[in-house]
């Protein structure tokens, strides 16, 4: 299974659907390892190299706010935000735990995180 899939060409497309489709999990499990994919390329694509934890926070609110403004919805921006920024969160701490960077988690690592939620949500 190809681990390193550029995320910034498209991160959904057929050679990394294919993939998820073929891991042995449930549903609800490759749609998990599916948003998780789209929020990292979305996460890699806005994060600069010098940008620490602090500045994430304001990068991620400006990004959100440059998405929705097509829809002149400040609701879902902020509610897109509160998304985005949850996950990042989620992400860092796991990147920090496997010992990566954000930049270099990818679809293994994702599967892991998966089912560790998975197994904590069993417990």
């Amino acid at each position: 299974m190809p681990s390193q899939i550029d995320p910034l060409s498209n991160s959904l497309n057929l050679q990394t659907i294919q993939i998820i489709e073929k891991l042995n999990l449930s549903i609800i499990q490759k749609h998990h390892i599916r948003i998780l994919l789209h929020c990292l390329a979305i996460l890699k694509s806005i994060y600069t190299d010098n940008s620490c934890v602090s500045d994430q926070e304001h990068i991620i609110k400006q990004w959100c706010n440059r998405a929705s403004q097509r829809f002149n919805d400040q609701e879902f921006s902020d509610l897109l935000y509160e998304q985005l920024a949850l996950t990042a969160k989620k992400l860092n701490l796991f990147s920090q735990k496997i010992g990566k960077d954000i930049k270099d988690i990818d679809i293994e690592d994702l599967v892991l995180l998966v089912e560790e939620s998975t197994e904590n949500h069993l417990d």
